[in-house]
């Protein structure tokens, strides 16, 4: 990269609000999924299954996102995969079969993919020419964002809109932002464009990718369950049970955009292992004790714990030197969303064989994993 122009504020702002737009639609579609399991009139196995299409598709995506971000530049992928997303999210609102809701929710889970893999290459590049560390920044944009896109679709749906009303709105506000923020999308290229499109995880890239599973999965059982637990488990209205996640997204949130300064002073080890203490304890308070007071508690704790520890990740993935920086958090994030891939059907089975609660227990428990491993990730 040597004699060509380095990013600078302006690709930090349109950074920021590339991780804010997928925030948000990913967020949009958390109070949705209520209204996809009364439409299609489906068991809670069923929706797990549709819901491991979002993973699935994500997963296919993201492997080939670590090669194209590294031929064609961020900008390309950023806005193509942008178009993609803003495509699905309507047509989540109106398919009435599951082999429609799943091909929909496939392109949805690929398109993600592609933003999630391509901004966080755009980010390492800003943060590497800014000198100094802005990842939880970037990633507290992205919680802003999915806080944001949940209330926004939760407060639509409250003031009597359908569903798909409500998300035509959303888009057309994103399509805006998209417009506006395109032309200062860096097109850096971070390796040979005619190398190989996927290099396998390797030494401490592979505990990164595992603890990223073990982390998305966790945030994505507050994103696909949540609404429903509040509903099935709580008593609260579908029309109100997105706001679970708007605060389990509210506290994430404040937990990033002040997580670079948590971690100058609590040192990395502290904040990956009090953080996914908390996160767990979080979800075990959720599940365990029955009152609306105490399940916001919940939601705040798991937000709040872990909210720095995939920029923590990302980070260490993109400054490794044993991968191209690409193609690292390419494979990390692939691993990581292996735990979208596999935890929608793994939550779903097993709220069909006892309950959602005992389901969520366990993504509780894995997540001391990460606890346990946190010396290791930074020794």
């Amino acid at each position: 990269m040597a004699g060509t122009p380095q990013p600078g504020v302006a690709q930090q702002h349109a950074t920021r609000l590339i991780f804010l737009l997928s925030g948000f639609a990913m967020a949009a579609w958390a109070p949705l999924v209520p209204f996809v399991k009364l439409r299609l009139d489906i068991s809670d196995g069923t929706l797990g299954l549709l819901l491991l299409c979002i993973g699935a598709g994500s997963t296919f995506s993201m492997p080939l996102t670590g090669f194209l971000t590294g031929k064609l530049g961020c900008k390309t992928v950023i806005l193509i995969a942008s178009t993609l997303l803003l495509l699905a999210l309507p047509l989540l609102t109106l398919m009435n079969s599951v082999e429609g809701m799943a091909l929909i929710l496939l392109v949805f889970g690929a398109a993600i993919g592609m933003v999630d893999v391509a901004m966080n290459v755009h980010a390492v590049v800003v943060e590497k020419a800014s000198g100094r560390a802005m990842m939880s920044g970037f990633h507290g944009f992205f919680s802003m964002g999915s806080i944001f896109g949940a209330l926004a679709i939760t407060g639509l749906l409250f003031l009597g809109m359908t569903p798909f009303i409500s998300v035509m709105i959303v888009v057309a506000a994103l399509a805006v932002l998209v417009v506006l923020t395109s032309p200062h999308f860096w097109k850096d290229t971070r390796h040979d464009g005619d190398g190989p499109m996927f290099v396998l995880p390797r030494g401490w890239v592979i505990l990164l990718g595992f603890l990223c599973f073990v982390m998305f999965l966790t945030e994505g059982s507050m994103l696909d369950w949540g609404a429903l637990f509040l509903t099935t488990e709580r008593g609260v209205s579908a029309h109100q049970a997105g706001l679970g996640y708007a605060v389990f997204s509210i506290a994430m949130t404040l937990g990033r955009l002040t997580g670079d300064r948590i971690i100058a002073a609590m040192g990395r080890y502290k904040v990956l292992m009090f953080g996914s203490l908390c996160a767990s304890l979080g979800m075990i308070l959720l599940t365990t004790v029955d009152n609306l007071w105490f399940a916001g508690l919940g939601f705040i704790m798991t937000g709040f714990g872990a909210s720095n520890l995939v920029p923590i990740m990302f980070s260490a993935a993109g400054n490794q030197t044993a991968m191209p920086a690409s193609m690292a958090i390419a494979s990390v994030t692939t691993l990581g969303y292996a735990g979208i891939l596999a935890g929608p059907a793994l939550i779903g089975f097993i709220a069909q064989l006892s309950s959602l609660s005992v389901a969520l227990g366990c993504v509780a428990a894995m997540m001391l994993c990460v606890t346990a491993c946190a010396k290791a990730v930074l020794r």
